[in-house]
């Protein structure tokens, strides 16, 4: 499971060595097979700045997308990446190792700490409208536990919400004593404590020389979705160049949820770099501030939402035109101003 003790405990490296042997043994042999064969091209890689690490925001077309993208970067460039994954994916102990170890970073969100932390003390996810009530009172920075519980009676799920509120435990690297804390302020600080570490992951990937690659979507879709802001926070925190990647075919070689291509042809073409200096200055944010927290949110709305649609613009430009958003579509992703 994803805590603040796992969080602390990640140790990022210049050359992975999860990343080396999972290519070497598993990707390389797959994408070779002569039954399987995987061709897998990467155009305008030329565009790449040579003199510092980017951020590669790619499309998620399926479950291992950015596993060829790695490979091609690792075995022509000795190129490697810390992509951002969910938290869920940490809830194994054995997906969480080869997650560590191939550099991944779980990004944290207040929906998987809520429900985490109820798996771990009932059991069990909380029922959905207990979720939702908390989930609500979280992302709003409320602290008033009594009109949750008021709310939670309500709703019929009150045995829930009181198990959160009420009993003490380890909440997921944090000390919580009802008799001194307050349930919504222990989390708000859990989820701050841990986006500061994510913070400081994504500026050590960067001091060692590694490329950052983010889904922006958040999800997995054929069709290009709308981008959540969490990207444009930490490029424009960090002041980073944003590399557009467009994924074509992936989907195709990795039908369902085996790690192994199918085979085909998988094509990622390179987009222009935006650079603080050149396309990123009109979102530029000069005062300093802490990506993810409510406060930011608040006040760069405009200017993450802007730099956001621009990044997913230029995607949406590389794709072939089964991969290409649907103006106007129904299906956009549920909460897609939020940043993951």
């Amino acid at each position: 499971m994803l805590t603040l003790d796992t969080l602390n405990a990640i140790s990022l490296t210049r050359r992975p060595m999860g990343q080396v042997l999972f290519a070497t043994g598993v990707l390389s042999p797959n994408f070779k097979n002569p039954l399987t064969r995987t061709h897998i091209t990467i155009e305008g890689f030329e565009k790449l700045p040579t003199d510092r690490p980017v951020i590669f925001a790619m499309n998620h077309t399926d479950r291992y997308n950015y596993w060829p993208f790695q490979w091609r970067l690792w075995r022509d460039h000795r190129m490697f990446t810390t992509t951002w994954v969910k938290g869920k994916y940490y809830n194994n102990p054995a997906i969480q190792a080869f997650m560590i170890k191939m550099n991944n970073l779980a990004v944290p969100s207040r929906g998987y700490l809520i429900t985490a932390d109820a798996v771990q003390l009932l059991g069990r996810p909380p029922a959905e409208r207990a979720y939702r009530i908390v989930r609500q009172a979280v992302d709003a920075g409320s602290t008033d536990t009594r009109t949750l519980r008021e709310r939670a009676a309500e709703e019929g799920v009150l045995a829930d919400v009181v198990a959160l509120l009420d009993t003490p435990r380890d909440l997921l690297g944090l000390n919580f004593d009802p008799q001194t804390h307050n349930y919504l302020e222990r989390m708000s600080e859990l989820f701050k404590q841990m986006m500061n570490r994510f913070v400081e992951l994504n500026e050590e990937a960067f001091a060692l020389g590694l490329h950052v690659l983010v889904f922006p979507e958040g999800t997995r879709s054929i069709r290009l979705q709308e981008g959540r802001t969490g990207l444009a926070q930490m490029a424009l925190r960090m002041k980073a160049t944003v590399v557009p990647i467009g994924c074509n075919g992936s989907d195709l070689a990795y039908p369902g949820n085996s790690p192994l291509s199918s085979g085909g042809t998988i094509v990622y073409r390179m987009g222009e770099p935006l650079s603080p200096e050149g396309a990123l200055k009109p979102f530029a944010i000069e005062d300093d501030y802490t990506p993810f927290t409510l406060e930011a949110e608040r006040a760069h709305a405009e200017k993450f939402r802007g730099m956001t649609d621009l990044v997913m613009d230029r995607i949406n430009e590389l794709l072939d035109e089964r991969h290409q958003r649907q103006e106007g579509a129904e299906g956009k992703v549920k909460g897609a101003n939020r940043f993951i």
